[in-house]
């Protein structure tokens, strides 16, 4: 992403079954490594952390506290939040703190979702960010209006997808939204709240019937292919938005490597 394509900014996803693999024991060698590098690079991150974080399953809960009681779950990840707080706050590519990842909204393998714990992971990050950066909160572009989500953060981040597999109805369906839905409920959030609204999830990858390591290749360009990128990006150009994140770079570099498409 940064030598190839030169990003210079990027959204960085934090793993709770990665760095907390043992109870208690955190493990920040391969997110030290990422900030590293991105900080060589002049690259600005927006850092996603809590338990549900961007990647199916979504919700990225470590075998140990999968038995655990709601309250209990809780608690870890209120601590392991301060763990990533105080361990990055000084850090110069981080910009900003994504606290969870469309924590309303009910898509995933996840156990519960708590509004109320939502608040409290915003107020421990800053109690603890004596720099102060933005806190996102995100919601869905096409099935919300994202009030719930400009009333507790400071920015508000939209996702965008054009075209998606639907499980019940066993069909692949494209949005109907013009850019206009997104740009007028940007233009309520900015009048009622004061809040800038930004793309922090702009579909670049496949969403088929599989995860995308289970799918053909001719399955996935069912839902995305060159024509299909182009159109996206297009697409979000006309929201008048400021800001988007793309989400499939990983797939732009298996394509690249392993398929021989550039």
């Amino acid at each position: 992403l940064i030598d190839d394509l030169g990003a210079k900014n990027i959204k960085l996803a934090t793993y709770w079954d990665l760095i907390e693999i043992k109870e208690g024991e955190y493990d920040f060698q391969d997110l030290d490594w990422q900030i590293q590098k991105a900080e060589e690079k002049g690259v600005k991150l927006l850092l996603v952390i809590g338990m549900k974080t961007p990647r199916w399953p979504e919700c990225h809960i470590p075998e140990w506290a999968k038995g655990k009681s709601k309250e209990e779950q809780q608690e870890s990840i209120l601590n392991l939040i301060e763990k990533v707080v105080l361990n990055y706050r000084d850090r110069v590519s981080v910009w900003a703190w994504q606290v969870e990842n469309e924590p309303f909204f009910p898509f995933g393998e996840c156990p519960w979702t708590d509004k109320e714990f939502l608040k409290k992971e915003i107020a421990l990050v800053k109690s603890l960010d004596i720099q102060k950066h933005p806190i996102v909160i995100s919601d869905s572009g096409e099935g919300s209006f994202w009030i719930q989500a400009a009333k507790l953060g400071d920015i508000v981040g939209t996702t965008m997808y054009k075209k998606v597999w639907v499980k019940q109805l066993g069909i692949y369906f494209t949005y109907p939204f013009s850019p206009t839905f997104y740009w007028r409920k940007a233009q309520i959030i900015k009048k009622l709240f004061g809040k800038e609204v930004i793309s922090v999830e702009l579909q670049a990858e496949p969403w088929g019937p599989k995860l995308l390591y289970d799918s053909p290749l001719e399955e996935q360009q069912k839902s995305m292919n060159w024509e299909q990128f182009k159109n996206n990006i297009e697409f979000a150009e006309k929201t008048g938005l400021k800001e988007f994140y793309l989400w499939g770079g990983e797939w732009w570099f298996w394509m690249k490597e392993k398929q021989g498409k550039h």
